[in-house]
């Protein structure tokens, strides 16, 4: 990290994309890649983040959140959105948009309400997102998380809204002071 005091602080970002078709090649890219940060220190802050292609409920969030096993292994990433401070954006329950933003058809708004429905629905931390933040290491602490929906006159540079978050750091880091 730059404008920090030695030691400083360290800390590994995993990066993914997921296949958008195949269940069962997110659940295996999921357990790859899920096995590269078990094989990582433990005490080394962890964020995984990007597109999942898939939804929290599902084989793949289950096994990553740590509440289902996946060849034998349980997953043991936390989730940032419900865990943030304040989260911006919260009515965009989905982040795939298909480049549409916020003006969704008829169908698939009677789709988007018929899964609502049928989800055991926590109002505050829900989602149907498809694009996460997901950490592990007592020493990252969420302090925002957004879903970004900007666009320029309609066009957004996506088919998925991203998702940003903010992370406090610990208190034994010590930023270097400011050049006068």
């Amino acid at each position: 990290m730059k404008r920090v005091e030695p030691p400083g602080f360290s800390f590994q970002i995993v990066n993914t994309n997921l296949d958008e078709f195949s269940p069962r090649a997110r659940r295996r890219s999921a357990l790859l890649t899920w096995q590269h940060i078990a094989s990582l220190p433990p005490n080394l802050p962890v964020i995984y983040c990007g597109g999942f292609n898939t939804q929290k409920e599902s084989t793949t969030g289950r096994f990553l959140l740590g509440r289902s096993r996946e060849h034998g292994v349980v997953g043991d990433m936390r989730d940032v959105w419900p865990s943030a401070r304040v989260r911006k954006n919260v009515s965009l329950i989905r982040t795939y948009h298909g480049f549409k933003g916020n003006k969704q058809g008829a169908m698939e708004f009677m789709k988007l309400i018929f899964r609502a429905l049928c989800l055991c629905w926590d109002r505050q931390t829900q989602d149907l997102h498809v694009d996460w933040i997901l950490f592990r290491g007592r020493s990252l602490i969420p302090a925002s998380c957004e879903v970004v929906n900007d666009n320029i006159d309609g066009f957004y540079p996506s088919s998925h809204y991203p998702i940003f978050a903010e992370f406090m750091l610990p208190r034994t880091i010590r930023p270097i002071e400011s050049p006068a």
